[in-house]
């Protein structure tokens, strides 16, 4: 009885790709900054998840907006003020010369398996 559930357990395994949840960590918290300063924030991932990583921003009673996709790639209609990096495991959104409308809360989003993985920021 153990060997079917062996083998239905390997061809689980096998048709996942054997991905294991991923754990994202987003730095900071939240964070206060002047007009005109520039604002980083960045997201950890637990594993390689290449460049399966976007940025969203959110204002109060809206939906979250794209801002990155691809990790890199700057979404249509977005400010170039806005720009996304990568270095291994660790992200960065980057926003150069902050403006008043730029507050919000800010997510990334691993989208390399599932479950998806959202991680929030508040500035």
């Amino acid at each position: 009885m153990n060997v079917p559930t062996q083998l239905l357990g390997l061809l689980l395994l096998w048709l996942t790709g054997g991905k294991c949840d991923i754990q994202m960590t987003q730095s900071p918290a939240s964070l206060s900054a002047s007009l005109e300063e520039i604002v980083t924030i960045t997201c950890q991932a637990s594993q390689d998840i290449g460049n399966y990583l976007s940025w969203y921003q959110q204002k109060p009673g809206k939906s979250p907006q794209l801002l990155i996709h691809s990790a890199t790639s700057l979404a249509d209609g977005v400010p170039s003020r806005f720009s996304g990096s990568r270095s291994g495991t660790q992200y960065s959104l980057k926003i150069n010369r902050l403006q008043v409308e730029d507050t919000g809360i800010y997510y990334c989003l691993q989208h390399y398996s599932a479950p998806p993985t959202v991680i929030q920021a508040m500035t």
